[in-house]
């Protein structure tokens, strides 16, 4: 019995093996077909991403060199700064409202960059353009209001062309070199010409009660727009440094190689 079982037993053992064998190597291959379609989909979606974001940075970068030129224009025909942010006002809202998809590549995730930093920062702005100088029409001419709109510019500009040139691997060192010095300047200027503009607005404020909500009202809340430009004004002490020392930790680390460590927060 056992000379005629051994010779049956043994090709169901190597049938079993072999079988087993061709599972694991199936799954294997399963396995691999599908990490390579993963990688192909994570391909695919970074290409995708990268070509939406050179033509948006190119498209932005175009934009502010097309309200340069006006504004420069605007100034050699006027002989002064009068009427400027009149004449450019429509296209400045449309590119700091066009800006808000920035916080939307942060949220899904094809910049990284904060969504929080990048919130404040973009907000920040639209609330300077249309609930500010858009709508106090009596200190669109203030000196302050220029100041931060020429500061925004010649920034937006430097910004947005770095981000295309990196995108496209052609980066010039000059537009690098800008891009981490010239915010040790425009920063502080463009905080000046904002403080500037918001104090200039509070009496015009304060006197007409705009989006201010007073008691009794249906709602039985109350709001006072001229105490919460005071709190913005005031807000800018704890976010500026953060801001500022953040992008010198970056300049140190981009054009000196310096390895910084970030706190998790």
């Amino acid at each position: 019995m056992t000379e005629h079982e051994t010779p049956q037993e043994t090709p169901q053992l190597c049938t079993r093996e072999a079988r087993a064998c061709g599972v694991m190597a199936s799954g294997e291959e399963d396995g691999s077909v599908e990490e390579k379609q993963t990688n192909n989909k994570k391909r695919t979606k970074g290409t995708i991403a990268t070509a939406w974001l050179t033509v948006y940075n190119i498209a932005m970068t175009a934009g502010w060199l097309v309200l340069a030129v006006s504004m420069v224009r605007f100034y050699l025909q006027k002989g002064t700064h009068k009427g400027l942010y009149k004449h450019i006002a429509r296209t400045l809202k449309c590119f700091q409202t066009f800006a808000l998809l920035e916080i939307g590549h942060c949220a899904i995730g094809i910049v990284r960059t904060s969504v929080i930093v990048t919130g404040v920062q973009v907000c920040s702005r639209i609330f300077m353009v249309w609930f500010i100088t858009n709508s106090i029409r009596q200190i669109q001419n203030e000196e302050s209001v220029i100041l931060f709109v020429v500061v925004w510019t010649v920034t937006e500009i430097t910004r947005y062309s770095f981000y295309t040139f990196n995108l496209i691997h052609h980066l010039p060192y000059f537009i690098k070199w800008a891009r981490y010095n010239m915010f040790i300047v425009m920063y502080p200027l463009g905080v000046v010409g904002e403080l500037l503009t918001i104090h200039a607005a509070l009496p015009y404020v304060r006197r007409s009660a705009m989006f201010s909500l007073r008691l009794p009202n249906k709602y039985n809340v109350s709001f006072d727009y001229y105490y919460f430009l005071i709190i913005v004004m005031l807000s800018y002490i704890p976010l500026f440094p953060q801001l500022f020392f953040h992008m010198l930790r970056q300049r140190r680390r981009v054009l000196h190689g310096e390895v910084i460590v970030e706190k998790d927060e």
